[in-house]
């Protein structure tokens, strides 16, 4: 796995962001200059490609991909897999990735003031599609698998995951680098600002992300990319791979109802579906990463569910949304990357800012300070605007 966020540019800045509950939250002057009714977001650094890739590669990549070949790359050398098992295999890829904001702006403001469409620059189109990840990536690392983006809202990284899990077990594909990539500018989340629903609490920045807080008032939108490489336990067993773990479940769902407000069913049944696909019952989830954004509905609607699933059960719950805000498409992907963090050094990270918690919150074993604690099995939620859900079950490998 890899992780490019607001919490560190690597897997052990990561984890050290994740065990002391520090917030990647900043308010961007920018962003208020700019119009936006609030500046708060998660801060993710430009990265330095220049003398990773040639100037003809970096020519078709927007911010999402340069953050997700970070993320990628780290995840390779993590999985160790070098260049030779990327050419002599049909290694695939999943990434998420719902909207391409900046690069379309760019191009068409070129447009605009030049009067000529063949200013625009030869990489444009390739920045501007919503599979400009898998694009890039499948180019630059000579993939020939699956070559597919999943755009489900933010849900998007997490279903690449259980869709690469599924090609994995029926055969189709041995290898599949899956994940979620998220651009972070002052384009990408202009219409969200838009509907009010982002935190307004610009005098706290780190406090201002509060699930299932009764005083939340709002998102935070953040970004980056997250990687992670899924592959059969025979082909990894086969090159001597360190398997971090094993998905077992992925359960999904639709809402059927309103294009953007939760319900409480739609997440309901994807949770069942993935404890029913892992042939576990609800006492056997040691964690609940919940998806909880620090909206009043919907982390109100995903506590009833995960009580209702988890009736008689009390596994531990924390929002990682409260350190990160909302990454939107990369968001389910790095919720496993967190989780698997905090199941490979034995901790649980804390869900911070809450200091109050509504009727629905109280019902659940949520933490509020880091805990030492093994995790054998661990649950991710992620849910979208169309009500798409996705369900994650990941256990540790023995």
């Amino acid at each position: 796995m890899g992780i490019y966020s607001c919490l560190g540019v690597n897997l052990q800045e990561v984890k050290e962001s994740l065990y002391n509950g520090r917030s990647g939250i900043i308010f961007d002057q920018e962003r208020k200059d700019f119009g936006y009714r609030s500046a708060l977001t998660g801060m993710v650094p430009e990265p330095n490609i220049k003398k990773l890739l040639s100037r003809r590669q970096r020519l078709s990549m927007g911010q999402e991909s340069r953050f997700a070949y970070m993320s990628t790359i780290e995840a390779l050398a993590n999985a160790k897999i070098d260049e030779k098992f990327l050419r002599d295999n049909e290694v695939g890829i999943l990434f998420g990735n719902d909207s391409t904001a900046q690069s379309v702006a760019e191009s068409i403001d070129k447009i605009r003031e030049k009067g000529d469409t063949t200013l625009v620059g030869s990489g444009a189109v390739f920045m501007g599609m919503n599979s400009t990840v898998t694009m890039n990536l499948s180019t630059i690392f000579n993939l020939k698998g699956i070559n597919l983006t999943v755009s489900a809202a933010c849900a998007s990284g997490s279903h690449s995951v259980g869709l690469g899990y599924h090609l994995i077990k029926s055969g189709l594909q041995d290898c599949v680098i899956c994940g979620g990539a998220q651009e972070i500018n002052k384009y990408a989340m202009g219409s969200f600002d838009g509907l009010g629903v982002f935190s307004v609490n610009e005098d706290a920045p780190a406090e201002a992300s509060r699930p299932f807080d009764k005083k939340r008032d709002g998102l935070v939108p953040s970004g980056g990319a997250a990687t992670l490489i899924l592959e059969s336990y025979e082909s990894a067993i086969k090159r001597g791979a360190n398997i971090l773990g094993e998905v077992v479940g992925y359960g999904f769902s639709s809402n059927g109802e309103h294009i953007s407000n939760p319900n409480v069913d739609g997440p309901t049944r994807a949770m069942k579906m993935a404890l029913k696909q892992s042939n576990m019952e609800a006492g056997s989830i040691d964690y609940v990463n919940a998806h909880a954004t620090s909206t009043p509905v919907g982390d109100q609607n995903e506590a009833r569910a995960i009580y209702k699933v988890f009736y008689g059960h009390q596994p531990m719950v924390s929002s990682t949304k409260s350190m990160t805000g909302h990454e939107c498409w990369m968001a389910g992907a790095s919720e496993i990357v967190y989780s698997m963090i905090m199941m490979e050094n034995s901790f649980i990270a804390p869900n911070i800012n809450l200091d109050e918690k509504d009727e629905d919150s109280e019902k659940l074993n949520l933490v509020t300070q880091t805990i030492n604690k093994n995790i054998d099995v661990f649950l991710s939620n992620s849910f979208g605007f169309g009500g798409t859900n996705s369900a994650i079950i990941v256990k540790k490998f023995k």
